[in-house]
């Protein structure tokens, strides 16, 4: 099914500090995660949602990301010539998952920010973001419940995870009533990064968001808070709270999430992916094994 009233909106104008020097030059959204630059395993959940109309921020020296998706006619004749299906499937590939458009952020005034960027893309279409930290696995279903949410309920739809309290301090954290039995919550409020004795709950919020437009006239008179950033957070946290809006649910995902936000977790996302392949799993599982063994 394509989503021909949803688009997507993929952030990626960060800096990337935590993975310097190798981010110094290169996007980090364009780091390899197996075979495959993050933000493709992206572009791809989107397109897997029936999302074909998708929107990237962009900042500077991120060039990089728009010449991945695009056509490289030279390297396909080359693959072509050659006899090298496989390989040229996979490059057809990256540049017919869907429609692809960016936009420039400028400077990095947070996700907030980056959002409105959006707004002249987006127009009144709901949209969803998604941001390249989260990579969601693709056997795992995710934003299609997210969409269903938004079209049934006219709300603010964010994903939320559990998360081990230690951890709790890392995250956004929802303030939610009872489940309702869907694993779909009303979140009444949100807490940026609390103390484990301080959070409303153990549900963290991941990076997928499902919204409709009205968010881009929130976002415009939002001000900036910590860092000069503009906070999708304080968006959401009004909505939240307005009694006669539709409010914001969270969709509670309970699958397979790799987060590449910073090198331990990039390292642990690489290794679990490339365990699960066909491809490369057999070879790898033992050899894991022997190494754990004689760590």
């Amino acid at each position: 099914m394509v989503h021909t009233s949803i688009k997507a909106v993929i952030p990626a104008a960060g800096l990337g500090t935590r993975f310097l020097p190798a981010t110094k030059a290169m996007p980090k959204e364009m780091l390899p995660v197996v075979d495959k630059p993050a933000i493709q395993y992206v572009v791809e959940e989107a397109a897997q949602a029936g999302i074909d109309d998708i929107l990237v921020i962009i900042g500077r020296n991120k060039n990089a990301i728009s010449n991945h998706f695009d056509s490289v006619p030279e390297l396909e004749e080359k693959l072509k010539d050659k006899g090298d299906t496989d390989r040229l499937h996979r490059v057809l590939e990256s540049s017919d998952l869907a429609d692809i458009h960016f936009v420039r952020q400028g400077e990095p005034k947070g996700l907030g920010h980056a959002v409105l960027r959006a707004k002249a893309h987006v127009g009144d279409s709901s949209f969803a973001v998604m941001l390249g930290d989260d990579l969601i696995d693709e056997r795992d279903e995710l934003l299609t419940t997210m969409i269903a949410e938004h079209e049934r309920t006219g709300a603010a739809i964010i994903a939320l995870m559990e998360v081990d309290p230690e951890h709790i301090h890392l995250y956004g954290v929802a303030s939610v009533q009872s489940d309702d039995g869907n694993g779909v919550v009303k979140v009444d409020g949100l807490v940026e990064k609390p103390k484990a004795e301080d959070a409303p709950s153990n549900l963290a919020v991941i990076g997928r968001y499902v919204l409709s437009p009205n968010v881009f006239e929130i976002l415009e008179r939002t001000e900036p808070g910590k860092g000069g950033e503009i906070q999708l957070t304080d968006a959401l946290q009004e909505l939240a709270a307005d009694p006669d809006g539709p409010g914001v649910y969270g969709v509670v995902f309970r699958g397979r999430r790799y987060d590449t936000g910073d090198r331990v977790d990039y390292i642990k996302a690489i290794v679990q992916l490339a365990a699960d392949r066909d491809d490369l799993g057999p070879a790898l599982r033992p050899w894991f094994k022997d190494f754990a063994a004689n760590l």
